[in-house]
């Protein structure tokens, strides 16, 4: 049990790929979470494990030490949070605002501030790891706020994160999780054109897969999405359409910042066009059919 576990009341909004196994190895960590989900059935797991159904946002937090927040996009957490029936109108003072969600540097930052004038602490804390990582409770948290929030954040977030890293003030999260989705979404697309140019050359991708995870071109990218890559096997871990959000979130901040990304853009019009192909729903793997789309192989 982690450290002030049985002490700490935990509201958790947001319980889908993502927040629903964090949530649940916040009960097995000895935290009492009670969560809320917009579509209701997505509660079952938690309460499956030993947490509580809320039937709203205000349920969920009234009364909680800590907030934690895993919601889409921006206008989301926006709305949660400074909603009439929301996080801020409903949460104690003094209680601590996790989100854990991936938005806008800008909208992290005005959120704090909100949060800071009701008297709560806030730390924007992205994620990383998928699905898988949300499972095993070996996600990457970088986490942005101040010290003192961090600290206090620290128990819940090492029931959910293995690397768990303050890189900075208010949106400095964000910021960092920009980053990490510019390398994940590169990653992704050279492993896509790396199969793809394997298979037209009539090789046993498992076995060039192998070697290639042995050495210098090796992964988690390619340990974790080479496998369901070959199999075109595109069950989310995380969505397309949230992928090309997030890459939005970083062309947008590397311009006001003045930094050129050719890469990171050209990239995030591939990913584009597979959202506005239809596939926004497949894992983000589903790139490697795009690439084979476009070499004529599918």
């Amino acid at each position: 049990m982690a450290e002030g576990a049985a002490m700490t009341r935990v509201g958790f909004i947001g319980l889908g790929i993502m927040g629903g196994p964090m949530a649940v190895n916040l009960v097995r960590a000895g935290f009492e979470v009670t969560g809320h989900n917009r579509t209701p059935s997505k509660t079952d797991r938690l309460v499956r494990a030993g947490g509580r159904a809320a039937g709203s946002v205000a349920e969920a937090v009234t009364g909680a030490d800590v907030v934690l927040t895993m919601l889409p996009d921006s206008p989301d957490v926006r709305g949660v949070v400074l909603g009439e029936g929301g996080v801020l109108a409903h949460a104690r003072e003094g209680a601590l605002l996790v989100d854990c969600s991936t938005i806008r540097p800008d909208v992290a930052r005005e959120l704090a501030e909100a949060a800071a004038e009701r008297g709560l602490a806030m730390l924007d804390a992205p994620v990383s790891g998928g699905e898988q990582g949300a499972v095993e409770g070996t996600l990457s948290i970088m986490a942005g706020g101040t010290a003192e929030a961090f600290e206090a954040a620290r128990p819940v977030l090492d029931a959910v994160g293995a690397t768990v890293v303050h890189v900075g003030p208010a949106g400095a999260g964000q910021t960092v999780k920009a980053a990490n989705q510019l390398i994940l979404a590169g990653t992704l697309e050279l492993v896509a054109e790396a199969l793809v140019f394997l298979e037209a050359h009539g090789l046993d991708t498992g076995t060039a897969f192998r070697v290639l995870a042995g050495g210098m071109a090796g992964s988690t990218v390619l340990d974790r999405k080479g496998a369901a890559m070959r199999a075109r096997e595109f069950t989310p871990g995380f969505r397309v359409a949230l992928h090309h959000k997030d890459l939005g979130i970083a062309l947008t901040a590397a311009r006001e910042a003045g930094v050129v990304i050719p890469l990171g853009a050209a990239v995030a019009q591939l990913m584009a066009a597979l959202d506005a192909q239809g596939h926004g729903g497949l894992d983000h793997s589903a790139l490697v059919q795009l690439v084979a789309r476009l070499s004529g192989r599918e």
